[in-house]
């Protein structure tokens, strides 16, 4: 599904405007006029295709989303044809630069996904390369199969990226790395000839593809004893190409029948020598029983030491998270519940030590034994045993998201990614990381540790400010821990594979022989140079200013921002950790520059599974429309790399078109890119620079005119009832004809009876009714006053005699009306303070409203006022869990006429982590059997779902999820649907004529006196 502003990106030749026909390369013109995939090369595409998960960026000459097979051959001969280099790309995840350069990118994420071929005598699948790791192992799991490659990216990296890096993931020490279980490849070389690379007697048998394999041979042979010199005799160990597969003393499997693959030479090439088509994957049994110890270290060098010794009781993960991840942890919302399970005391380090298998009694044993080894070896007492799998699968999930979390630190010091994969024998690990902590200790900076103890392969980042002197401190530590690694018979690139920051330590790690046997191979299978150029073979040096994201020249453009981003221009001490910072206050300098940087380009927001993050890239899968696609344009927009418009550009109106608001990258971002505020300041330059229009001025100042709708209904609801004016007005302001105007009706707060003065110790609440509840939904204001009497509250109400209601003022942050909101939130304070001062909690209906209590009041710059609302401010489910968990709460509840209840979660009440409340308070009814929509945005998201240009948008988001359940939920007519979300409300009564219930009404229905 595509906006009309994507749509003029891919849209046919034909239908092109002449002048931009005109600004079309030949190559481009010719992959418009032939493909039928998506063909970018706007500056703006280029600049996100510009990056991936590394420190660099190149500026693509343009990228292409293919739409199916045929699409890609035809791209792959179009740029042949014109002698242009491509570059193979899936999720863009690669931390080391593989999926940038100067080339043709071709994005096989968004339709090359399938799986071709399913096998499963053979535990064998062929799948495209596009397909998601995650998505791959839930289509397996019915079968009692996985692929087990289970690397931390594996809710978003793709099979092709993977085999192209010779992925390894967690568990390798128990079912090795990702050339080990791919048993075949069809690939197309860079002349367009395509071949299947599989084992030596189920190879292609015409004449290119037999020189191939007898060059590749010759050259292997005769470099025989260079290699069993020196290539590194450790499992981790990825540079490069794997040109021992001949080699019967090789750790390379070979087929049943003694045959070398060949396959295994493409895998962890980069792309170098040939584009994967689809791969052939081998299959292992899902383990049915799996248990955790979670072991506590009092020092760093201890979980080094002992990784040796819990290695030998046959885990299949051994994984460590140092002192600085599990701090970090601590301060995410989300991920803090979690591993405070886990801890005992103030541990420097933990690891996780995994077993699985088929029977449940040996795996428990085997825990039972780590706890006897930790006893042994002076640590009683330090193991914190999870045989729960749902704790074990939280917990797991906060060690996948490792590298987000750690590139969540705040300032222009960031953990940079250049030797993190070097692999080291066991018994030398806990040297080679002390030593290593020296070197960082010279050069004034720290480092942060991750990741597979098990193999000796630790994700290790030193601190490094790139702007500035990170660079040459990158090549000097470099080139110290090189000498390490050497010392102790390691491998440099263990892991991640060799990009732009490894290459040049190919040489350096297999001397001039191999490295002269690699480019021989790489001229075999590509003369021109032209898939994936300058990778492994003649590669730039890793510190080349030129390729970096943040070279030396950056700068941010000053912006005049409307909100107070001072919290991000921190100061970070790369040695003590300790963050610094400013005095808090409008900042008019690069706190906004600072938020938008925060993306690492991991890529975690184009995850499918549970949550919210991203709702418009979950119905576009384009690159465009995540929250990662977003911040590189932003960054760019901001640093004045797509021209002058900066913040009010149209390439950021388009990349932000799609953005609901919905707040699902605040929770789930890991390194908290919050695109909502965000939104906020560009919409707010958009307006300045444009001005508004009727459409955003009747959505923007609706609290100001609501009050005289209210006072006569029945006139504006006349407008529906003539069709062709309705119609007519609808399109004059841009609207969706299928939305329906809002329905005014009498205000609930001119007609609620005021209470009486409190009695001295009589407990208060004000109960705060928004615009929509107030003036269109009075029901739910009605319903959750009687709930709150019903409990012995006396009920105060947000407005004074002769006095408009009070407002949160949403709906002009939406118009990009920064000062009306402002001034909103300042008669708010105003007017609550009495009540705050006396400690009387003010409680609210409307998620995105009361919320913004909690969020954007607290970037006006109203100081402790702000901040001592937002600590009085609840939802109303969530007082109602907070008086009961106080003692203070009877309620005498009722089963209601329908057993069943099915709720939908507003966006921000999962970002702001109190959804579980509705669940709680409709558990009190009795007999109620409630169950949760997995659903991200519902797509009403305010005004977005009525504007004309969104509708599609709109319903695509609701038939995720949503609609589909909430239809069958109506079918058996014995469920009652809950929605907090006046937007939800709506989207789910026009997708499917239901009506949905706040929590309020349900409780209310529930009293027994009701």
């Amino acid at each position: 599904m595509l906006t009309k502003s994507s749509e003029a990106l891919v849209q046919p030749i034909h239908l092109m405007p002449a002048s931009a026909r005109a600004t079309l390369s030949p190559l481009a013109m010719r992959l418009r006029q032939e493909l039928r995939g998506d063909v970018l090369f706007d500056r703006a595409a280029r600049g996100r295709y510009a990056t991936d998960a590394s420190i660099y960026q190149i500026m693509p000459l343009g990228a292409v989303v293919p739409k199916d097979q045929a699409d890609l051959l035809l791209a792959l001969q179009i740029a042949g044809d014109a002698h242009v280099p491509v570059l193979a790309r899936g999720a863009g995840t690669s931390q080391c630069g593989q999926t940038i350069g100067e080339a043709l990118v071709i994005d096989t994420s968004k339709w090359l996904n399938n799986i071709v071929h399913f096998d499963p005598e053979a535990r064998t699948v062929t799948v495209e390369p596009g397909v998601v790791l995650d998505h791959l192992n839930a289509w397996l799991k019915p079968h009692g199969l996985w692929f087990p490659v289970d690397v931390s990216t594996s809710a978003q990296c793709t099979i092709g990226g993977m085999a192209g890096n010779n992925s390894c993931g967690s568990r390798s020490m128990e079912y090795g790395i990702m050339v080990h279980n791919v048993a075949s490849i069809d690939a197309v070389l860079a002349d367009g000839h395509q071949a299947t690379f599989a084992a030596m007697h189920a190879m292609s048998s015409d004449a290119r593809t037999r020189s191939l394999v007898e060059g590749v041979q010759r050259i292997a042979q005769r470099e025989r004893d260079e290699i069993r010199e020196q290539v590194p005799k450790v499992l981790r160990r990825v540079a490069g190409y794997n040109i021992d597969l001949f080699d019967c003393q090789s750790p390379l499997p070979f087929s049943a029948d003694g045959e070398p693959n060949l396959a295994q030479l493409l895998v962890g090439s980069e792309g170098t020598l040939a584009f994967s088509r689809q791969l052939t994957l081998k299959l292992w049994p899902l383990p049915e029983h799996k248990t955790l110890g979670v072991v506590n270290f009092p020092t760093f060098y201890d979980a080094m030491d002992m990784t040796q010794h819990i290695v030998k009781l046959g885990p299949v993960a051994v994984e460590l998270v140092d002192r600085t991840m599990i701090d970090l942890s601590m301060s995410n919302p989300a991920f803090r519940p979690v591993i405070e399970r886990a801890l005992v005391g103030q541990p420097q380090a933990v690891l996780l030590v995994e077993f699985a298998g088929a029977d449940q009694a040996v795996q428990l044993a085997k825990l039972a034994q780590l706890v006897e080894l930790m006893g042994d070896l002076g640590l009683p007492g330090a193991v914190v045993e999870m045989p729960d799998a749902t704790q074990q699968k939280a917990l797991w999930e906060v060690r996948k998201a490792g590298l987000n979390i750690m590139m969540s630190m705040k300032g222009d010091g960031k953990p940079v990614s250049f030797i993190e994969d070097c692999a080291v024998p066991l018994e030398h690990l806990a040297q080679y990381t002390t030593r290593l902590t020296e070197v960082f200790h010279k050069h004034d900076t720290e480092g942060t540790w991750y990741a597979h103890a098990s193999v000796g392969t630790l994700h290790v980042r030193p601190i490094l400010d790139m702007r500035r002197t990170g660079a040459q401190k990158m090549r000097a530590i470099a080139e110290e821990a090189s000498a390490l690694v050497r010392e102790y018979k390691g491998a440099y690139s263990g892991e991640h594979g060799d990009g732009l920051c490894r290459g040049e330590w190919v040489a350096w790690q297999y001397g001039p022989r191999l490295n002269e046997a690699f480019r021989e191979i790489k001229t075999l299978f590509d003369p021109e140079n032209r898939m994936s150029p300058d990778r492994i073979v003649n590669p730039p040096k890793m510190d080349d200013a030129t390729n970096f994201r943040f070279p030396p020249t950056y700068r941010e453009r000053e912006i005049a921002t409307q909100l107070d981003w001072s919290q991000w221009n921190v100061t970070r001490d790369p040695l003590t950790g300790i963050e610094t910072p400013p005095g808090t206050g409008d900042d008019h300098t690069g706190g906004l520059a600072k938020a938008v940087e925060m993306c690492n380009n991991n890529g975690h927001c184009r995850k499918f599974d549970a949550g919210t993050m991203c709702p418009s890239y979950r119905i576009t899968k384009d690159e465009q429309h995540v929250t990662r696609g977003r911040a590189n344009t932003l960054r760019l927009a901001i640093s004045g790399q797509l021209g002058e418009g900066g913040l009010a550009s149209q390439d950021v109106k388009d990349v932000l078109d799609l953005c609901v608001s919905c707040k699902g990258c605040k929770r789930d971002c890991p390194t908290g890119v919050d695109m909502a505020k965000i939104k906020i300041e560009a919409r707010a330059a958009w307006t300045a620079a444009n001005g508004l229009r009727m459409r955003d001025r009747l959505v923007g100042f609706l609290p100001r005119y609501a009050p005289y709708a209210s006072r006569m209904p029945s006139l504006f609801g006349s407008v529906e009832r003539l069709p062709r004016f309705a119609g007519w007005l609808k399109a004059r302001l841009g609207l969706a004809p299928q939305r329906a105007f809002p329905h005014f009706v009498k205000s609930f707060l001119s007609t609620a009876e005021q209470p009486l003065p409190p009695v001295q110790g009589d407990k208060e609440v004000l109960l705060f009714v928004d615009t929509f509840n107030n003036y269109m939904e009075p029901d739910n204001a009605r319903a959750a006053k009687r709930v709150l009497e019903a409990a012995g509250y006396t009920v105060h109400l947000n407005v004074k005699a002769g006095e408009r209601p009070l407002c949160c003022g949403r709906t002009f942050l939406s118009a990009g009306r920064v000062d009306e909101a402002k001034a909103e939130a300042r008669r708010t304070l105003d007017t609550l303070r009495p009540y705050i001062e006396r400690g009387v909690p003010v409680v609210g209906l409307e998620p995105s409203c009361l919320l913004s209590f909690r969020d954007e009041f607290l970037d006006y710059g109203y100081g402790d006022e702000a901040r001592k609302l937002s600590q009085s401010s609840f939802l109303f489910e969530e007082f109602l869990v907070h008086e009961k968990e106080a003692g203070r709460l009877r309620l005498s509840l009722k089963p209601l006429a329908q057993p069943k209840a099915l709720v939908h979660g507003h966006c921000h009440q999962k970002a702001f982590d109190v959804f579980r409340p509705v669940q709680a308070v409709l558990g009190w009814i009795p007999q109620l059997e409630v169950s949760v929509v997995e659903s991200s945005c519902c797509g009403m998201a305010g005004s977005f779902g009525y504007e004309a240009e969104h509708y599609e948008a709109s319903k695509a988001m609701a038939e995720l999820s949503l609609l589909p359940a909430v239809r069958k939920a109506r079918k058996a007519q014995d469920t009652v649907i809950v929605a907090d979300g006046t937007s939800c409300r709506h989207q789910i009564a026009d997708g499917t004529d239901a009506k949905a219930l706040h929590v309020a009404q349900v409780l209310a229905a529930a009293l027994r006196d009701y």
